[in-house]
């Protein structure tokens, strides 16, 4: 296997810009390798790889993955909000609202 190479992608999205970059590596290449081949943190200096997440095809992984032909790794932003809270939110001001609908 001397020589082999992969193709990959690597995937960042912002609500302004979103970039996917296509790379070849020679194998094995880990995420880590190929997020800083790609120049995305470069390009992107708020990505911290301390603290955005990083996935394959939507399962986080280690930065250590060993990853193969096809495979796209993703950088994750860190969450604004916490999804379950604000579902609880939005629950409760639509039982609120019925409520008050139906006090007219």
């Amino acid at each position: 296997m001397a020589n082999e190479m992969i193709q990959v992608e690597v995937a960042y999205a912002r609500p302004d810009e979103q970039v996917i970059l296509a790379l070849t590596m020679p194998a094995p290449a880990t995420a880590e390798q190929v997020i800083e081949k790609s120049g995305v943190l470069k390009r992107f200096p708020e990505i911290d790889l301390t603290v955005n997440k990083v996935g394959v095809f939507g399962v986080v992984c280690a930065l250590d993955k060993v990853l193969a032909t096809g495979d796209r790794v993703e950088i994750y932003r860190p969450l604004i909000s916490d999804p379950k809270a604000t579902r609880r939110k939005r629950a409760a001001k639509q039982a609120d609202e019925a409520t008050n609908a139906g006090a007219g």
